[in-house]
């Protein structure tokens, strides 16, 4: 038997007087890595698909994707909340300036109103301080002018809203913040804003009716999530 080996390929052959037996069969088996120059011609000698093949395939089968970004917000946790500006920041012309922090950070304005708050709505409304001693001051206060209600809607706008506000105490609120740049003292701090989502349903459904609220889409919901 004579074996002849060149250029990558290794071929054995029997002598013309040979016949082919059972037993000399597996010395024609010719493993494919030996017959190609290149590993990446190997795909030629399998059973596998070539990497191509798959990429090919998953460009054929693959849907168009379709943008829906009020679906895709559904998908997250969207959080209401309840912004009042109080009596002494709506006397100060400040609630434009309010709002438009707001606008700016991306939420929606889902509710707006000027509104002359009665006793029993601010007793109810502030109901978790009625054993303080400032509670009667803090009753008289809500009430003496009229507030803008404002009922916010986006994805951690319970959270993002404290910290848009400030510290209680102006005096300790960061600089940039609404009370922080436009209140000097805990009385008269401009601006409440609901603290926690739970807080944020129940205030709403306290200071709006039915009706009062929009369900709309901002035209720049695309461009403030993916």
């Amino acid at each position: 038997m004579e074996v002849v080996c060149g250029s990558g390929v290794c071929v054995s052959s029997l002598p013309r007087s040979s016949t082919i037996t059972r037993s000399t069969v597996p010395q024609f088996r010719v493993s494919y890595q030996y017959l190609t120059p290149f590993p990446s011609q190997s795909h030629l000698f399998s059973y596998h698909p070539p990497p191509y093949a798959k990429t090919l395939r998953a460009r054929t089968t693959t849907k168009p994707a379709i943008f829906l970004p009020h679906l895709v917000a559904s998908l997250q946790q969207v959080d209401q909340t309840y912004i009042m500006v109080k009596p002494d920041g709506v006397q100060r012309g400040l609630v434009g300036e309010i709002i438009s922090r707001f606008e700016k950070k991306g939420f929606k304005l889902t509710g707006l109103k000027l509104f002359q708050c009665s006793k029993e709505l601010a007793e109810e409304h502030y109901k978790d301080l009625n054993q303080k001693s400032f509670f009667p001051k803090l009753i008289d206060y809500i009430t003496s002018g009229p507030v803008v209600c404002m009922a916010w809607e986006g994805v951690g706008v319970v959270a993002s809203a404290r910290k848009l506000i400030g510290a209680t105490d102006p005096l300790q609120a960061e600089p940039g913040t609404i009370r922080g740049d436009l209140a000097v003292q805990t009385g008269r701090n401009v601006v409440h804003g609901s603290d926690s989502p739970e807080n944020g349903k129940r205030e709403i459904a306290l200071w709006f009716k039915e009706g009062e609220l929009c369900d709309w889409t901002p035209v720049q919901a695309p461009w403030l999530r993916e």
